[in-house]
Protein backbone atom coordinates (compact mmCIF):
# COMPACT_ATOMS: atom_id res chain seq x y z
CA UNK A 1 0.00 0.00 0.00
CA UNK A 2 1.34 3.38 -0.50
CA UNK A 3 1.80 5.55 2.29
CA UNK A 4 0.40 8.84 3.51
CA UNK A 5 3.37 11.07 2.33
CA UNK A 6 3.22 9.41 -1.42
CA UNK A 7 -0.66 9.98 -1.68
CA UNK A 8 -0.47 13.81 -0.02
CA UNK A 9 2.44 13.99 -2.65
CA UNK A 10 0.84 12.93 -6.20
CA UNK A 11 -2.19 14.18 -4.58
CA UNK A 12 -0.45 17.68 -4.70
CA UNK A 13 0.81 16.76 -8.02
CA UNK A 14 -2.82 16.31 -9.39
CA UNK A 15 -3.74 19.67 -7.96
CA UNK A 16 -0.62 21.38 -8.79
CA UNK A 17 -1.24 20.33 -12.83
CA UNK A 18 -4.70 22.08 -12.63
CA UNK A 19 -3.57 25.42 -11.40
CA UNK A 20 -0.27 25.50 -13.53
CA UNK A 21 -2.86 24.56 -16.44
CA UNK A 22 -4.70 27.22 -15.71
CA UNK A 23 -2.22 29.77 -15.44
CA UNK A 24 -0.74 28.92 -18.40
CA UNK A 25 -3.27 28.29 -20.98
CA UNK A 26 -6.28 29.89 -18.52
CA UNK A 27 -4.04 33.11 -17.97
CA UNK A 28 -4.93 32.77 -14.55
CA UNK A 29 -2.89 35.41 -12.51
CA UNK A 30 -3.11 37.31 -9.29
CA UNK A 31 -0.56 39.96 -9.93
CA UNK A 32 -2.09 40.27 -13.75
CA UNK A 33 -5.67 40.84 -11.84
CA UNK A 34 -4.87 43.16 -10.08
CA UNK A 35 -3.08 45.10 -12.74
CA UNK A 36 -6.32 45.03 -14.98
CA UNK A 37 -7.99 46.09 -12.35
CA UNK A 38 -6.14 48.98 -10.85
CA UNK A 39 -4.75 50.53 -14.37
CA UNK A 40 -7.43 48.90 -17.45
CA UNK A 41 -10.84 49.07 -15.57
CA UNK A 42 -10.82 45.37 -16.73
CA UNK A 43 -12.49 43.23 -14.09
CA UNK A 44 -12.49 39.72 -15.98
CA UNK A 45 -9.34 38.15 -14.01
CA UNK A 46 -10.72 39.49 -11.11
CA UNK A 47 -14.02 38.18 -11.70
CA UNK A 48 -12.11 34.63 -12.14
CA UNK A 49 -10.35 34.51 -9.09
CA UNK A 50 -13.69 35.52 -7.67
CA UNK A 51 -15.52 32.78 -8.78
CA UNK A 52 -12.49 30.03 -7.96
CA UNK A 53 -12.75 31.72 -4.20
CA UNK A 54 -17.03 31.25 -4.31
CA UNK A 55 -16.04 27.23 -5.71
CA UNK A 56 -13.67 26.73 -2.86
CA UNK A 57 -15.11 28.26 0.02
CA UNK A 58 -18.56 26.39 -1.03
CA UNK A 59 -17.03 22.92 -2.15
CA UNK A 60 -14.27 23.13 1.47
CA UNK A 61 -17.47 24.46 4.04
CA UNK A 62 -19.48 21.31 2.68
CA UNK A 63 -16.42 18.52 3.30
CA UNK A 64 -16.51 20.27 6.79
CA UNK A 65 -19.97 20.28 7.26
CA UNK A 66 -20.04 16.33 6.25
CA UNK A 67 -17.54 15.50 8.78
CA UNK A 68 -14.63 14.79 5.68
CA UNK A 69 -12.23 17.23 6.51
CA UNK A 70 -11.37 18.80 10.07
CA UNK A 71 -10.41 22.28 8.75
CA UNK A 72 -9.37 23.37 12.84
CA UNK A 73 -6.29 21.12 11.97
CA UNK A 74 -5.47 24.01 9.44
CA UNK A 75 -2.59 26.15 9.92
CA UNK A 76 -5.06 29.00 9.46
CA UNK A 77 -7.59 28.47 12.01
CA UNK A 78 -5.64 29.49 14.93
CA UNK A 79 -6.35 31.21 18.70
CA UNK A 80 -5.62 34.51 17.61
CA UNK A 81 -5.62 36.58 14.74
CA UNK A 82 -1.73 37.91 13.74
CA UNK A 83 -2.34 41.19 12.50
CA UNK A 84 1.21 42.41 12.46
CA UNK A 85 1.70 39.51 10.17
CA UNK A 86 -0.82 39.51 7.92
CA UNK A 87 -0.21 43.38 6.93
CA UNK A 88 3.15 43.43 7.34
CA UNK A 89 3.70 40.40 5.40
CA UNK A 90 1.16 41.37 3.21
CA UNK A 91 2.43 44.40 2.13
CA UNK A 92 6.20 43.02 1.48
CA UNK A 93 4.66 40.34 -0.50
CA UNK A 94 2.76 42.82 -2.62
CA UNK A 95 5.51 44.78 -3.13
CA UNK A 96 7.89 41.88 -4.17
CA UNK A 97 5.41 40.36 -6.33
CA UNK A 98 4.97 43.10 -8.61
CA UNK A 99 8.85 43.86 -8.41
CA UNK A 100 9.17 40.37 -9.50
CA UNK A 101 5.91 40.93 -12.37
CA UNK A 102 4.23 37.28 -10.67
CA UNK A 103 3.82 35.75 -7.41
CA UNK A 104 5.40 32.29 -6.48
CA UNK A 105 2.45 30.49 -8.13
CA UNK A 106 3.08 32.60 -11.36
CA UNK A 107 6.59 31.77 -10.59
CA UNK A 108 6.30 28.32 -11.38
CA UNK A 109 4.04 28.87 -14.26
CA UNK A 110 7.18 30.37 -15.90
CA UNK A 111 9.85 28.19 -15.22
CA UNK A 112 7.22 25.32 -16.90
CA UNK A 113 7.64 27.86 -20.07
CA UNK A 114 11.18 28.00 -19.80
CA UNK A 115 11.79 31.37 -18.10
CA UNK A 116 15.41 31.31 -16.66
CA UNK A 117 14.77 34.43 -14.42
CA UNK A 118 11.99 32.61 -12.73
CA UNK A 119 14.14 29.97 -11.53
CA UNK A 120 16.02 32.27 -9.54
CA UNK A 121 13.19 33.43 -7.82
CA UNK A 122 12.05 30.00 -7.28
CA UNK A 123 15.18 29.91 -5.61
CA UNK A 124 15.54 33.31 -3.64
CA UNK A 125 12.35 33.20 -2.64
CA UNK A 126 11.80 29.42 -1.28
CA UNK A 127 15.69 29.75 0.88
CA UNK A 128 14.20 33.46 2.00
CA UNK A 129 10.99 31.36 2.74
CA UNK A 130 13.24 28.75 4.87
CA UNK A 131 15.13 30.81 6.70
CA UNK A 132 11.83 33.08 7.97
CA UNK A 133 10.20 29.54 9.54
CA UNK A 134 13.49 28.41 10.77
CA UNK A 135 16.33 30.59 10.38
CA UNK A 136 18.00 33.93 10.59
CA UNK A 137 15.12 36.27 9.42
CA UNK A 138 12.59 34.07 11.43
CA UNK A 139 13.53 36.50 14.70
CA UNK A 140 12.22 39.07 12.19
CA UNK A 141 9.09 37.29 12.28
CA UNK A 142 8.78 36.64 15.69
CA UNK A 143 9.72 40.22 16.89
CA UNK A 144 7.08 41.43 14.23
CA UNK A 145 4.18 39.09 14.53
CA UNK A 146 3.88 38.62 17.89
CA UNK A 147 3.35 42.00 19.58
CA UNK A 148 0.65 42.87 17.23
CA UNK A 149 -1.60 39.60 17.27
CA UNK A 150 -4.87 39.74 18.61
CA UNK A 151 -5.52 36.91 21.16
CA UNK A 152 -9.07 35.64 20.78
CA UNK A 153 -10.95 34.35 24.34
CA UNK A 154 -10.67 31.04 25.16
CA UNK A 155 -12.14 28.39 22.99
CA UNK A 156 -12.48 30.66 19.91
CA UNK A 157 -11.02 30.77 16.72
CA UNK A 158 -10.17 33.26 14.04
CA UNK A 159 -12.72 32.50 11.32
CA UNK A 160 -15.54 34.67 10.69
CA UNK A 161 -18.30 32.26 12.07
CA UNK A 162 -16.64 31.86 15.40
CA UNK A 163 -16.49 35.69 16.04
CA UNK A 164 -20.23 36.14 14.95
CA UNK A 165 -20.80 33.00 17.46
CA UNK A 166 -22.89 31.51 14.09
CA UNK A 167 -22.75 27.69 14.08
CA UNK A 168 -24.92 24.49 12.48
CA UNK A 169 -27.65 26.43 10.32
CA UNK A 170 -26.37 30.06 10.38
CA UNK A 171 -23.17 28.48 9.56
CA UNK A 172 -24.22 27.20 6.17
CA UNK A 173 -26.51 30.10 4.66
CA UNK A 174 -23.49 32.42 5.98
CA UNK A 175 -21.12 30.05 3.30
CA UNK A 176 -24.10 30.01 1.01
CA UNK A 177 -24.80 33.85 1.15
CA UNK A 178 -20.96 34.66 0.58
CA UNK A 179 -20.68 32.47 -1.80
CA UNK A 180 -23.44 33.46 -3.97
CA UNK A 181 -22.74 36.82 -3.96
CA UNK A 182 -19.47 36.23 -5.39
CA UNK A 183 -20.66 33.90 -8.07
CA UNK A 184 -23.30 36.66 -8.61
CA UNK A 185 -20.69 39.69 -9.05
CA UNK A 186 -18.34 37.04 -11.26
CA UNK A 187 -21.21 35.81 -13.82
CA UNK A 188 -23.78 38.72 -13.45
CA UNK A 189 -22.33 40.93 -16.24
CA UNK A 190 -21.50 38.12 -19.01
CA UNK A 191 -18.19 38.85 -19.30
CA UNK A 192 -16.35 36.43 -17.71
CA UNK A 193 -18.79 34.22 -19.60
CA UNK A 194 -17.28 35.21 -23.02
CA UNK A 195 -14.01 34.36 -21.91
CA UNK A 196 -14.05 30.89 -21.60
CA UNK A 197 -10.55 30.74 -20.45
CA UNK A 198 -10.82 32.58 -17.58
CA UNK A 199 -14.28 31.23 -16.70
CA UNK A 200 -12.70 27.48 -17.00
CA UNK A 201 -9.56 28.36 -14.62
CA UNK A 202 -11.96 29.99 -12.04
CA UNK A 203 -13.63 26.92 -12.17
CA UNK A 204 -10.93 24.63 -12.24
CA UNK A 205 -8.41 26.61 -9.21
CA UNK A 206 -11.51 26.51 -6.86
CA UNK A 207 -11.75 23.06 -7.36
CA UNK A 208 -8.17 22.33 -6.90
CA UNK A 209 -8.03 24.20 -3.81
CA UNK A 210 -11.29 22.14 -2.35
CA UNK A 211 -9.49 18.68 -3.11
CA UNK A 212 -6.38 19.53 -1.47
CA UNK A 213 -8.40 19.97 1.78
CA UNK A 214 -9.85 16.84 0.77
CA UNK A 215 -6.25 15.23 0.09
CA UNK A 216 -4.52 16.29 3.17
CA UNK A 217 -7.89 15.79 5.36
CA UNK A 218 -9.21 12.34 3.95
CA UNK A 219 -7.29 10.72 1.31
CA UNK A 220 -3.54 11.07 2.80
CA UNK A 221 -4.54 11.49 6.90
CA UNK A 222 -2.54 9.07 9.06
CA UNK A 223 -4.38 8.33 12.50
CA UNK A 224 -0.95 7.55 13.90
CA UNK A 225 0.65 10.58 12.67
CA UNK A 226 -1.52 13.06 12.52
CA UNK A 227 -0.77 16.29 10.76
CA UNK A 228 -1.97 19.66 9.86
CA UNK A 229 -4.75 19.64 6.72
CA UNK A 230 -3.42 22.31 4.34
CA UNK A 231 -4.18 23.04 0.34
CA UNK A 232 -2.94 24.99 -2.10
CA UNK A 233 -0.08 27.98 -0.95
CA UNK A 234 3.25 28.99 -2.76
CA UNK A 235 5.78 30.39 -0.54
CA UNK A 236 6.29 27.28 2.24
CA UNK A 237 6.22 24.70 -0.43
CA UNK A 238 8.86 26.19 -2.20
CA UNK A 239 11.44 26.26 0.36
CA UNK A 240 10.65 22.48 1.21
CA UNK A 241 11.00 21.91 -1.76
CA UNK A 242 14.25 22.86 -2.19
CA UNK A 243 14.87 21.07 1.19
CA UNK A 244 13.94 18.09 0.18
CA UNK A 245 16.32 17.96 -3.05
CA UNK A 246 18.82 19.32 -0.55
CA UNK A 247 18.42 16.53 2.24
CA UNK A 248 16.46 13.65 0.47
CA UNK A 249 17.38 10.87 2.14
CA UNK A 250 16.39 12.83 5.64
CA UNK A 251 13.47 14.66 4.49
CA UNK A 252 9.62 13.09 3.75
CA UNK A 253 7.16 13.93 0.36
CA UNK A 254 4.19 15.79 1.01
CA UNK A 255 1.25 17.69 -1.03
CA UNK A 256 2.91 20.77 -0.84
CA UNK A 257 6.06 19.57 -2.53
CA UNK A 258 3.97 17.28 -4.61
CA UNK A 259 2.00 20.77 -5.93
CA UNK A 260 5.05 22.81 -6.72
CA UNK A 261 6.26 20.04 -9.12
CA UNK A 262 2.78 19.65 -10.33
CA UNK A 263 2.06 23.61 -11.45
CA UNK A 264 5.99 23.48 -13.29
CA UNK A 265 4.72 19.97 -14.72
CA UNK A 266 1.50 21.65 -15.92
CA UNK A 267 2.35 24.55 -17.20
CA UNK A 268 5.40 23.03 -19.43
CA UNK A 269 2.82 20.69 -20.69
CA UNK A 270 0.37 23.79 -21.51
CA UNK A 271 3.07 25.77 -23.21
CA UNK A 272 4.38 22.79 -25.29
CA UNK A 273 1.07 21.99 -26.50
CA UNK A 274 0.63 25.68 -27.28
CA UNK A 275 3.92 25.74 -28.73
CA UNK A 276 4.63 28.82 -26.40
CA UNK A 277 8.08 27.13 -24.51
CA UNK A 278 11.35 29.31 -24.62
CA UNK A 279 14.06 30.24 -23.21
CA UNK A 280 14.21 33.56 -21.35
CA UNK A 281 16.56 34.86 -19.25
CA UNK A 282 17.49 38.24 -17.74
CA UNK A 283 18.43 41.78 -20.05
CA UNK A 284 21.07 42.98 -17.56
CA UNK A 285 21.73 43.23 -13.61
CA UNK A 286 19.46 45.52 -12.73
CA UNK A 287 16.68 43.24 -14.17
CA UNK A 288 17.95 40.61 -12.13
CA UNK A 289 18.39 42.61 -9.46
CA UNK A 290 15.07 43.62 -9.12
CA UNK A 291 13.48 40.12 -9.04
CA UNK A 292 16.08 38.60 -6.99
CA UNK A 293 14.49 41.83 -4.20
CA UNK A 294 11.08 40.91 -5.35
CA UNK A 295 11.62 37.29 -4.16
CA UNK A 296 13.02 38.07 -0.95
CA UNK A 297 10.12 40.07 -0.28
CA UNK A 298 7.73 37.66 -1.12
CA UNK A 299 9.76 34.82 0.46
CA UNK A 300 10.05 36.97 4.01
CA UNK A 301 6.57 38.46 3.31
CA UNK A 302 5.11 35.04 2.49
CA UNK A 303 5.87 33.32 5.32
CA UNK A 304 4.98 36.21 7.91
CA UNK A 305 1.56 36.89 6.24
CA UNK A 306 1.50 32.83 6.51
CA UNK A 307 0.31 32.35 2.80
CA UNK A 308 0.02 33.89 -0.55
CA UNK A 309 -1.89 35.43 -2.89
CA UNK A 310 -3.14 31.38 -3.36
CA UNK A 311 -2.38 30.86 0.22
CA UNK A 312 -4.62 33.53 2.03
CA UNK A 313 -7.15 34.23 -1.00
CA UNK A 314 -8.06 31.42 -2.06
CA UNK A 315 -7.06 28.41 0.47
CA UNK A 316 -7.57 30.38 3.66
CA UNK A 317 -10.69 31.81 2.34
CA UNK A 318 -12.16 28.69 2.15
CA UNK A 319 -11.50 28.34 5.74
CA UNK A 320 -13.65 31.36 6.23
CA UNK A 321 -10.51 32.70 8.49
CA UNK A 322 -10.40 36.26 8.93
CA UNK A 323 -7.31 36.60 8.48
CA UNK A 324 -7.60 36.24 4.62
CA UNK A 325 -9.51 39.12 3.66
CA UNK A 326 -6.39 41.26 5.77
CA UNK A 327 -3.69 39.38 4.25
CA UNK A 328 -5.32 40.09 0.60
CA UNK A 329 -6.06 43.92 1.09
CA UNK A 330 -2.19 44.39 2.23
CA UNK A 331 -1.00 42.93 -0.76
CA UNK A 332 -2.87 44.27 -3.04
CA UNK A 333 -1.88 47.95 -1.21
CA UNK A 334 1.60 46.61 -1.49
CA UNK A 335 1.14 45.43 -4.94
CA UNK A 336 -0.36 48.95 -6.39
CA UNK A 337 2.95 50.35 -4.87
CA UNK A 338 5.24 48.26 -6.21
CA UNK A 339 3.56 48.34 -9.76
CA UNK A 340 3.77 52.02 -9.61
CA UNK A 341 7.59 52.06 -8.11
CA UNK A 342 8.37 49.89 -11.73
CA UNK A 343 6.40 52.51 -13.89
CA UNK A 344 7.96 55.58 -12.21
CA UNK A 345 11.17 54.43 -10.53
CA UNK A 346 10.43 56.87 -7.26
CA UNK A 347 9.11 55.38 -4.04
CA UNK A 348 7.71 58.77 -3.09
CA UNK A 349 5.40 60.05 -5.58
CA UNK A 350 3.93 56.29 -5.89
CA UNK A 351 3.64 56.23 -2.21
CA UNK A 352 1.32 59.92 -2.75
CA UNK A 353 -0.45 58.45 -5.68
CA UNK A 354 -1.23 54.86 -3.23
CA UNK A 355 -3.11 57.02 -0.97
CA UNK A 356 -4.37 59.98 -2.99
CA UNK A 357 -2.07 62.62 -1.62
CA UNK A 358 -1.38 65.61 -3.92
CA UNK A 359 1.80 65.97 -5.04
Amino acid sequence: MLSPSIIAFACGLAAGAVLGVAGRAGRFCTLAMLEDAFFGSDYRRLKSFALAAAVALLATQALAALGIVDLSRSIYLTASIGLGGAILGGLMFGVGMALVGTCGFGTLVRVGGGDLRAIVVFLVLGLSALATMRGITGMLRLMLIEPLSVRLPEGSTQTLTSLLGAGGTMRAILVVAISAALAFWALADGRLVRSPRLLASGLAVGAAIAFGWFATGWLADDEFDPARVSSLTFVAPLGDAILYIATFSGARLNFGIGSVAGVVAGSFAAAMLARGFRWEACDDARELKRHMIGALLMGIGGIMSMGCTIGQGLSAFSTLAISAPITMLAIACGARLGLEFTMTGEWLPAVRRLFGAST
